[in-house]
């Protein structure tokens, strides 16, 4: 957690505001909606969302956020946290961070509707402050990562996703949330359109770079110990597996469909195709491209003057590639 509390250091105060805020955010008259959302709220993750927004309205505005910022980070939270609740009733996940889900321990009904219930608290918080151009950041993003999501669930019954298919999955579902939390900074501060546009690339391309990681640790590192092959269980088809696909001879990647689409719970055939796509090269190609879409949000960042804030951003750029979970 060390560089995590390295890069929140020049926000801290705001963070802790931010907290407080937020909390207020979610409170409602019914009972049984606090105990959930007093739930939700203490099994929160590294808060790397509101830490972009905060990190890039004071990068952008000498320092200083306002009450637009809180609440811009918390409309995005609210929105993040809804999805992740619908999610998990999608999913039929009963996990969520290492904690129960809200559809295990209240039942699928429950959990839409206190999705639907964050969702609607997030648009009122930006309509009844007149932050319509806040409002608007964050509904283009949930449009495209709902058709990210419904892409990726059309594609995998064929299984023939193009890399070009593939990032275009990945730029929906994951980047174009990080891509609104930088915006949604800039936004918040009124910088320039040319500036809220450059820092919402630079969250796009930080957000290509966290989901190829993600891919990578289906396969295994030295840190995490064996590879899990949960895509692959899935019939997810991640960058190493599109890559591999592309190089094979036509048996072997007629071989490759076939163990993903009816193999995948067969343990054995799964260890097989993920020891076809380490030797051809997959590992190698996805982390060369990940390490591309870096180097793009580094530029991005040396168009900024030295301060704090821009070093945190660098600092967490790197942690996205090189994090063990």
């Amino acid at each position: 957690m060390k560089i995590v509390s390295q890069i929140k250091l020049p926000i801290e105060n705001e963070m802790e505001l931010f907290e407080k805020k937020f909390s207020g955010a979610m409170s409602s008259k019914v009972s049984l909606l606090n105990r959930i959302t007093h739930y939700v709220v203490n099994r929160k993750g590294k808060q790397m969302r509101p830490m972009f927004v905060f990190l890039v309205a004071k990068l952008v505005n000498k320092g200083e956020v306002n009450e637009r910022t809180y609440r811009g980070a918390s409309v995005i939270e609210l929105i993040h946290t809804a999805t992740l609740v619908h999610d998990d009733v999608v999913d039929d996940s009963n996990r969520r961070r290492g904690f129960f889900s809200i559809n295990a321990l209240w039942k699928n009904k429950i959990a839409v509707l206190v999705g639907d219930y964050l969702l609607s608290k997030g648009l009122l918080l930006s309509i009844d402050n007149d932050d319509f151009d806040l409002l608007k950041i964050i509904s283009v993003a949930v449009r495209e990562m709902s058709e990210g999501e419904l892409l990726q669930i059309e594609k995998a019954r064929q299984l023939d996703i193009t890399e070009e298919v593939y990032f275009e999955i990945i730029r929906q579902k994951t980047a174009t949330l990080i891509a609104a939390c930088c915006a949604m900074g800039a936004q918040s501060v009124r910088a320039d359109k040319e500036v809220v546009e450059r820092l919402r690339y630079f969250g796009e391309l930080i957000g290509m770079a966290f989901q190829i990681k993600d891919d990578l640790f289906d396969y295994g590192e030295e840190k995490i110990g064996k590879p899990t092959g949960i895509d692959i269980k899935e019939q997810k088809m991640t960058l190493p597996l599109i890559h591999s696909l592309n190089q094979a001879d036509p048996s072997k990647k007629r071989w490759l469909i076939n163990s993903v689409k009816n193999h995948n719970k067969d343990k054995q055939r799964v260890k097989e195709v993920i020891a076809y796509v380490k030797s051809s090269g997959g590992l190698e190609y996805a982390v060369e491209q990940m390490k591309a879409y870096r180097d793009r949000a580094l530029e991005i960042m040396n168009t900024f003057p030295d301060s704090d804030y821009k070093a945190s951003l660098e600092l967490m750029v790197n942690y996205v590639i090189d994090r063990k979970k």
